[in-house]
């Protein structure tokens, strides 16, 4: 029911906007709801971050795997262990555009003896490397959409995405690594006990959804062609706030637009949120310098000291009486 649940939901969304078109909501599907889907994903965006930002801190606890700081003569992992705020920023990039940590990871098995052996999973590493970043050159190549002229970089990309040009038209590379990414996570939930164990639906979900826009994007392209001239002008007139809803555009677009809308406004309230969290991680943003720098406790209260010289004066005579000897005579 983990599974079947959230792809039911997809399937089920995908047949709204088909239903929708089919019965003249085009306006709806293709300009109310996404502006309703941009204000919903902006306003909680800004609001998770927010919320994060006010969090207090009160410990120092990056995670590290190497050296810490120590005597000039050992050796210190700079980028495992960051001291210094800009080795913390090294760290930060790359965490955030080539995943080191996931690429450190390794897994446990327990195997006959008994004994615990170690291993690589660069497998989940290079998964979710093809997923990431291959998202990230769509989302820049969908650009070319909503202006013109179309920067020249856009163009360049396009031409090096869709350099195998092996019919017409030309198989976008990002096509078939995500689609290859996306499998390979979902496959992961499922073929590993341990792991399909502890997902939930909420895990599934945003797979199936993604996987979604990817078929029904790729349909577009591969399969079923759209009039791409009036995409641009309903994307354009949805960018300068002039909405136009061209007529003939096809149900399939607006099946892709309505999830590619659903997953912005699940976006800020679901897990897909790490995207803005791993920034104000804690475990990722703080050097680890204890030793040289005091870390504050940001929920101390502000409380009226009183040292042991106050203290002693408050009870000198009792002190006296009972033999104590005192810093001050």
């Amino acid at each position: 029911m983990r599974i079947l649940v959230p792809l039911a939901a997809v399937i089920g969304l995908a047949l709204i906007a088909w239903g929708g078109v089919a019965i003249h909501l085009n306006f709806f599907f293709g300009v109310v709801v996404p502006y309703a889907a941009a204000l919903v994903f902006i306003v909680g965006f800004i609001a998770r971050v927010v919320n994060w930002g006010k969090s207090p801190v009160p410990f120092k606890i990056p995670t590290t795997c190497g050296q810490q700081k120590s005597m000039d003569w050992v050796p210190h992992s700079k980028f495992d262990n960051p001291y210094t705020p800009g080795q913390v920023v090294v760290r930060m990039f790359l965490e955030v555009l080539f995943f080191r940590s996931l690429f450190r990871n390794l897994k446990g098995e327990l195997r006959s003896g008994p004994s615990l052996v170690y291993g690589p999973t660069k497998w989940l590493w290079l998964s979710g490397i093809l997923f990431h970043w291959s998202f990230f050159l769509i989302f820049i190549r969908h650009a070319r959409l909503f202006v013109q002229p179309v920067p020249a970089f856009i163009h360049q990309l396009d031409i090096v995405d869709g350099m195998f040009q092996i019919c017409a038209p030309p198989i976008y590379i990002t096509d078939l690594l995500i689609l290859l990414g996306v499998t390979a996570l979902f496959l992961r939930r499922v073929v590993i006990p341990q792991v399909r164990y502890i997902s939930l639906a909420n895990d599934y979900f945003p797979l199936f959804l993604i996987l979604g826009i990817v078929l029904t994007g790729m349909t577009m392209r591969y399969v079923e062609r759209v009039d791409i001239v009036s995409v641009k002008a309903l994307a354009q007139g949805l960018a300068s706030f002039h909405p136009v809803v061209p007529k003939g555009i096809g149900a399939i677009f607006y099946v892709h637009l309505f999830l590619v809308c659903t997953l912005a406004v699940y976006f800020p309230f679901s897990k897909l949120m790490h995207m803005g969290g791993v920034f104000l991680s804690p475990t990722r943003n703080m050097p680890n310098n204890n030793r040289a720098v005091r870390h504050i406790n940001p929920w101390n209260p502000k409380v009226k000291l009183h040292t042991y010289e106050e203290w002693e004066a408050e009870f000198r005579d009792k002190l006296i009486e009972a033999g104590i000897p005192l810093d001050k005579e």
